[in-house]
């Protein structure tokens, strides 16, 4: 399911009505062949495809409406209801947030290895860690009733490294079951604030230093005088000098 591309034009009155703005349609291919695509694996689409697509229009309260229409392959609307693929691509920000785990709280935006077999060890055991993290809120979660969506990732994180200390240093199985049932009696007391509708923009909270990127080796390197005013869309010749 994807929203569809703002180039495509739909009339309902030429679809296989299934509901209120929902209909099947049929999609042909193009003659041209696409650029991205080799021409086996063009001549493997098949020359048409029925989809679904669903429109709808949002209402949130001190916003304009907005009308947002949907495709999908899914086309039984009665293993598939509309309202149900509605609410799902409503929560299609979780998986942003996910992302935002996995790169920022884990920190595996830069991979720090620089041969592929190292480098996939590194994405490996960054995905363990994050899995690992996952169950115990899922834990926490099944234990204490409450809500997957408002325990924090990052928040589980620091509380693991804050009891894992405890953990390891338990002298019996008994300490060690209460102080793993005090840990997730802390995440489910530290839950995120239930905030519907907020908006999640994709910006930086921190701007970067002014200072030029040390692109050369260190005894090749110019440093300029002025670094503390550099900037990187500043003019050229700032940076020819490195």
């Amino acid at each position: 399911m994807a929203r569809l591309h703002q180039r495509r034009r739909v009339d309902f009155r030429k679809a296989r009505r299934l509901g209120p703005n929902d209909g099947l349609f049929v999609w042909t291919r193009n003659c041209q062949q696409s650029e991205i695509l080799s021409p086996s694996q063009w001549d493997g689409l098949p020359a048409r495809i029925t989809v679904r697509i669903l429109r709808f229009t949002t209402t949130i309260r001190g916003f304009r409406h907005r009308r947002i229409t949907l495709v999908t392959t899914l086309l039984d609307p009665e293993l598939h209801p509309a309202e149900e693929r509605v609410g799902l691509y409503a929560r299609r920000w979780r998986l942003e947030l996910c992302l935002r785990d996995l790169k920022t709280t884990l920190g595996l935006e830069p991979l720090r290895c620089k041969t592929p077999d190292l480098a996939k060890k590194e994405l490996l055991a960054c995905l363990v860690a994050h899995n690992l993290v996952r169950g115990l809120m899922a834990e926490a979660v099944a234990v204490h009733r409450v809500e997957l969506e408002r325990v924090s990732f990052k928040g589980s994180v620091d509380a693991l490294r804050q009891f894992s200390d405890a953990l390891s240093r338990a002298p019996n199985r008994t300490l060690r079951r209460q102080l793993w049932a005090d840990l997730l009696l802390a995440l489910a007391r530290d839950l995120v604030p239930l905030r519907p509708n907020r908006t999640e923009p994709r910006a930086l909270k921190r701007r970067p230093k002014p200072y030029p990127l040390l692109n050369q080796p260190r005894r090749k390197f110019v440093e300029i005088s002025h670094r503390s005013r550099y900037w990187k869309g500043r003019p050229r010749n700032y940076r020819a000098r490195n």
